[in-house]
């Protein structure tokens, strides 16, 4: 039947809601928030559109525009509002009371109007601005919404029409289109859409913002950033976008020689701080390239007095500090500030107590490069003709010292001390395991001391039968395994002539009685007591256990596994250097950049708990294999996972991060 709505106004105060309304039982539609675009069109612009009402009771029941009648009422009620009261009167359309399609006329108003396209949307925002000389800020209080949520649209309404008009034709996507954004420059936009259809190649999101990358640095990318106040103070061009953070400085030359200007700086800074020979700068430090370079590093020294308080007053406040980090409740900003408290601190323990050779700071430099979004600092690098035969390295851990703190991994003084202590012990563990050999080793070592006069063979053991005390700062978190393995070889242990209500004559005579081979494992379970603190051997310090190591553990790894006590204690930056570099993880890595450190050591701790089923046969040694260098047993070689590719299933890795 056909149906003709007379018009009519009708006061605001005489409006109520229509039982035939499609939306009346969908009260989210009319709340506050769903409504202030509406309410703030309807404030500047006016009711565009008629509401469709009936007479109900006296009253004007709205039938079809139920979101305007509250945005209306809203109005009314907002004081700041000019303009609305109860009695002010809006443009309706009247049904009529013998109408028998109401409902129908409520759904057809609700269904039938087409959602606008979002080109369409983006031009019109643009013709706002350029046609009705409107601003950012008047179009944003015209609908209720944000400046910056005006000038995202107007970007994209910017887009050079061409470009736009590929994207209506289905050319292209409309993420495609957006990714022209990218660049301010409507020339710049035309060049490279012309430059990548011209073949009539399917063109991708990825593609263009790439392609835009060759154009300019944008203000908002880490080296944009970073040079924006000495780019703009040299006159550089930049190509402002309504969104500041778009803009792009469009000087390439001009952003790469600031940046080199400023690492040789920083380069040069550290140099005359540590009092290195020489400094350099490269923007991306190659490591292929670097791989003929030598590397000199930082030897213990012995600090003065004041130095000695002062490194007592460190580790006092360190030990304060890695308790606070135990409480599982902190947040993790918390937890960051404290751990950065404890780089500071161990930094400064190193500074005291470590110190490079004349000969070394002689022959050695720093190479700043640009890496994370930070200058990073290569130190002690030996160019390949000043290499000598000997590295120079000192007898300490590698580490960088003070202001040359960079993405190199570093091992300060209180970690250093803690894995010699799980090294320790996974020495322990291998000397129960191999108990013939840890017998002769044990009676070699007692026959040679007494019989050379007290010259001792090594020192790695004591053999005056006093247990080594151990001491580690998270002992209750490392790998247990060596534990385990020394704990499964006491339960082994002939302890029946060990009676205590014997005298010790008579204990003597049951141990003789022993069994060789018994005997053996209960002299290698003494002895593996005894092992002290240490790192892999020297063999020209300690040819004996050097060589005695090579064969009762030829890998760590058998012993220990790195876990998430270690690795909390490495910085972010160190955990991405030993997935990407060490461990041929560089696509992880990367994935991992933007996590916390605190999942970066959780995916590290899965990851050597139980290897990816992902991981390529390189990846997999090399994750197997991995130990901090000065752990692993002298003379065998690292697994090199650099060739390693990293599998196209990221699956697993992004369940484990």
């Amino acid at each position: 039947m056909t149906q003709s709505f007379k018009p009519t106004t009708v006061a605001i105060g005489d409006l109520v809601a229509h039982p035939a309304n499609v939306r009346t039982n969908s009260a989210e539609t009319y709340a506050s928030e769903n409504i202030a675009n509406l309410k703030a069109s309807i404030a500047v612009l006016g009711l565009l559109q008629p509401l469709l009402v009936q007479k109900i009771d006296g009253k004007f029941g709205v039938l079809a525009g139920g979101r305007r009648h509250a945005a209306l009422l809203e109005l009314v009620a907002d004081k700041a509002a000019k303009g609305f009261t109860n009695r002010t009167k809006i443009d309706c359309r009247l049904v009529p009371d013998d109408c028998d399609v109401t409902t129908a006329l409520s759904l057809t108003e609700n269904i039938t109007q087409a959602p606008m396209n979002a080109i369409d949307e983006f031009e019109a925002f643009a013709r706002m601005m350029e046609v009705d000389g409107q601003t950012p800020e008047t179009i944003a209080r015209t609908f209720g919404t944000t400046v910056a949520a005006v000038k995202g649209r107007l970007r994209y309404g910017l887009i050079h029409p061409d470009i736009r008009a590929a994207a209506r034709a289905k050319s292209i996507t409309l993420d495609t289109m957006k990714a022209f954004a990218d660049h301010p420059s409507q020339e710049v936009q035309r060049e490279v859409f012309e430059a990548l259809t011209k073949e009539d190649n399917y063109v991708q999101a990825y593609t263009v913002r790439n392609a835009l990358k060759s154009r300019g640095v944008q203000v908002s990318d880490d080296i944009g950033a970073f040079v924006r106040k000495d780019y703009e103070a040299r006159g550089g061009a930049i190509a402002a976008d309504l969104l500041d953070e778009h803009s792009v400085l469009e000087d390439s030359a001009l952003v790469e020689t600031i940046l080199l200007e400023k690492l040789a700086a920083a380069a040069e800074e550290a140099r005359a701080e540590i009092g290195f020979a020489w400094a350099d700068a490269v923007i991306q430090y190659d490591y292929a390239a670097m791989a003929d370079y030598g590397r000199v590093y930082p030897g213990p020294v012995e600090p003065d007095e004041k130095g000695s308080r002062r490194v007592d007053e460190i580790t006092a406040e360190l030990e304060k500090l890695e308790h606070e980090m135990e409480n599982e409740e902190l947040e993790d900003e918390a937890y960051n500030e404290l751990y950065e408290r404890v780089d500071a601190l161990e930094a400064e323990a190193r500074a005291l107590q470590e110190a490079y050779s004349a000969e070394d700071l002689a022959r050695s430099g720093v190479i700043a490069s640009w890496s994370h979004g930070r200058i990073s600092l290569h130190v002690g690098m030996v160019r390949p003709e000043d290499k000598a035969e000997r590295s120079g390295k000192g007898t300490g851990a590698p580490s960088d010292k003070g202001a040359a703190d960079g993405d190199e991994i570093t091992y300060p003084a209180s970690l250093t001390e803690d894995l010699k202590t799980e090294r320790a012990m996974a020495l322990g563990a291998a000397m129960t395991m191999h108990p013939e050999a840890t017998l002769d080793l044990t009676l070699f070592k007692l026959i040679t001391d007494v019989l050379t006069s007290g010259m001792g063979v090594t020192q790695a053991i004591k053999v005056d039968a006093r247990q080594e005390y151990r001491t580690h700062a998270k002992m209750d978190e490392i790998d247990s395994t060596s534990l385990e393995q020394v704990a499964e070889a006491h339960d082994a242990l002939d302890l029946s002539w060990a009676d205590e209500a014997r005298s010790p004559a008579d204990q003597f005579a049951l141990f003789r009685a022993l069994d060789a081979g018994e005997k053996a494992k209960l002299v290698a379970y003494a002895t593996a007591a005894t092992t002290q603190s240490c790192f892999a051997r020297d063999r020209q310090r300690d040819s004996l256990m050097h060589d005695f190591e090579v064969e009762i553990m030829p890998d760590i790894r058998a012993h220990w596994t790195p876990n998430a006590a270690l690795f909390n204690r490495f910085k972010k930056a160190w955990l991405l250097k030993i997935l990407g570099e060490e461990l041929g993880l560089a696509q992880e890595a990367v994935t991992l950049a933007s996590s916390t450190k605190k999942q970066v050591v959780e995916f590290c701790d899965k990851l050597f708990a139980e290897p990816f089923a992902t991981l390529t046969e390189a990846q997999r040694a090399a994750v197997a294999a991995w130990c901090p260098p000065m752990m692993q047993t002298a003379g065998v070689e690292p697994v090199d996972a650099s060739e390693a590719k990293t599998p196209e299933d990221e699956t697993e890795v992004a369940e484990a991060a």
